[in-house]
C-alpha cells in the first residue's frame, strides 16, 4: 500500500512540476504584456476548462505534459483578433522573449533547488563524499570458508577483539578500513600487525593471512585473496541534516554539484541508449535510462523504504534534469524557440547597424522536416524507455 502511495505521490509531484513549468510561461507573459489564450495540462480531448479573462484554462485526458498558448508565439500563427496582433509575441523585444521562452525551465530549476533545501532541514542531504570507516574491528569472524571447504578463523586465533584498532599492516600504517582491505588482499601466511586496544599502548600481534575466493567477500571473480576475519564498523550516515541558516548554503553546494552531474548524464545519454534494449531483454541495467513511469516506481520503493530523502531527491532530479533538457536548443523544445529568436534579434541588430530595417520573422516552415526528425526521436526514444520500464522496471529492492 505505501508503494502505491509513493507511485501516486511521486507522479502527483510530476503533475505539479508540469504545471508550474507551464505557469512560468504563462505569468512571465503576462506580465510583459503578452496575449495568452490559452493554459491547459495535458493533451487531446478537453475534460474541463474555464475563462477567467482572456485566457482560458483547462485540463486536458493525456496527462502527458501541458501548453500555454502565447498568440503570435511564430509567424505561422494565425491572429484574426486586432488584440492578438497588437499584443503578439513576435512584437516584443527578443530578450523579453527569451525571458518568457527560458521562464519553464527556469521554474524546474527553482523547484528543484527548493526541493534540495526541503531536503536539507528534514530528510538530509545525500553525505556525497562518506568518509571510508575507521580501521577498527567491529565483529571477529568464527569461519572463514576458505577453497577446500574448511573453516579458519584468523583473527580469532590471534585474539582480535572488536573494537581494536588496526594501525599498521607489515609495518605499512593505515587509517581507514579500505586501506587495511586493500593490504590484507594482497598478504599471505604469517603477517605482522600493530594494533592499539582501549587502555593499552600499541602491541604488535601475528597473524595468519589465509586465502579465500573474492566471492566471499562480496566481490566479484573466484581469484585468491587475503581474508583475517573482521568485520568494519558502521558506515557513517546516509543523509546530513542542517539548520535552516546552514541550510542555504549546502543548498547552494549540493544543487551545484547536481546541476554539473546532470549536464554530464545528459551529455552521456545517447551512449546509454543500448542499455535500454539489454533491459527490455531482462537485464539488470540500472545505469540505464529511466522515464517517469520508471522514476514513479522508483518513487514508490522509496516511499516503501521509508527513505523519503531519496524520494525528494528524485523528484528534485528530475525538475533539474528536464530544466536542462528543455533548453537544448532544438525544436520543437523552448531551447529551439530561444535559439531561433536569438538569431532573429543578432540579425536585425546587424541589419539596423548597416542602415538596413528589421528582417521578417524567421519562416519556421522551412524547419518543419528538421522538427518532425528531432520530435520522432524523441518519441521514439520515449517509447523505448517506457518499454523498459514497464518490462524490467528498475528497483530499489532486489
Amino acid at each position: 500500500m505505501t508503494f502505491v502511495l509513493g507511485v501516486v505521490l511521486f507522479a502527483v509531484g510530476i503533475g505539479v512540476s508540469i504545471a508550474l513549468h507551464e505557469a512560468g510561461h504563462m505569468y512571465s507573459a503576462k506580465a510583459f504584456g503578452m496575449k495568452v489564450r490559452r493554459y491547459f495540462i495535458g493533451f487531446g480531448p478537453t475534460l474541463f476548462s474555464v475563462r477567467r479573462g482572456e485566457t482560458e484554462y483547462g485540463l486536458k485526458m493525456i496527462p502527458a505534459g501541458g501548453f500555454c498558448d502565447i498568440a503570435g508565439m511564430t509567424a505561422l500563427d494565425e491572429l484574426p483578433d486586432p488584440d492578438d496582433r497588437k499584443r503578439a509575441f513576435f512584437r516584443f523585444p527578443t530578450w523579453q522573449r527569451v525571458v518568457v521562452l527560458s521562464a519553464g525551465s527556469l521554474t524546474h530549476f527553482a523547484v528543484g533547488i527548493v526541493l534540495i533545501y526541503v531536503m536539507a532541514v528534514s530528510t538530509g542531504l545525500p553525505n556525497l563524499n562518506p568518509k571510508p570507516p575507521a580501521a577498527v574491528v567491529s565483529a571477529v569472524s568464527q569461519c572463514i570458508r576458505i577453497p577446500d571447504g574448511s573453516c579458519q578463523a584468523p583473527a580469532r586465533d590471534a585474539g582480535l577483539r572488536p573494537a581494536d584498532r588496526i594501525l599498521a599492516v607489515a609495518d605499512k600504517p593505515v587509517s581507514n578500513f579500505d586501506e587495511l582491505a586493500k593490504a590484507i588482499k594482497s598478504r599471505s601466511g604469517p603477517t605482522k600487525l600493530l594494533i592499539k586496544r582501549t587502555g593499552q599502548r600499541p602491541f604488535t600481534v601475528w597473524i595468519d593471512v589465509t586465502q579465500v575466493r573474492s566471492s566471499e567477500l562480496g566481490g566479484q571473480g573466484n581469484q585468491l585473496v587475503g581474508a583475517i576475519g573482521v568485520s568494519p564498523p558502521r558506515p557513517g550516515p546516509v543523509t546530513l541534516r542542517f539548520g535552516p541558516v546552514d541550510a542555504v548554503g549546502k543548498t547552494v553546494t549540493f544543487a551545484g554539484t547536481m546541476f554539473v552531474n546532470t549536464a554530464q548524464a545528459l551529455q552521456q545519454f545517447p551512449h546509454r541508449i543500448p542499455s535500454l534494449l539489454d533491459r527490455i531483454a531482462g537485464e539488470n541495467r540500472p545505469d540505464s535510462p529511466v522515464s517517469v513511469v520508471g522514476a514513479s516506481v522508483l518513487g514508490g520503493d522509496a516511499a516503501d523504504f521509508g527513505a523519503w530523502w531519496f524520494f525528494l531527491f528524485l523528484l528534485a532530479a528530475l525538475n533539474l534534469f528536464v530544466g536542462i533538457f528543455n533548453l537544448l536548443p532544438l525544436l520543437p523544445l523552448d531551447g529551439g524557440h530561444i535559439a531561433v529568436n536569438v538569431y532573429e534579434g543578432v540579425r536585425n541588430a546587424v541589419r539596423r547597424a548597416t542602415g538596413r530595417p528589421n528582417g521578417p520573422p524567421v519562416d519556421y516552415t522551412r524547419l518543419m522536416p528538421l522538427t518532425y526528425a528531432v520530435a520522432i526521436v524523441f518519441i521514439g526514444v520515449s517509447m523505448l524507455t517506457i518499454t523498459a520500464d514497464i518490462i524490467h522496471p528498475i528497483r530499489l529492492r532486489p
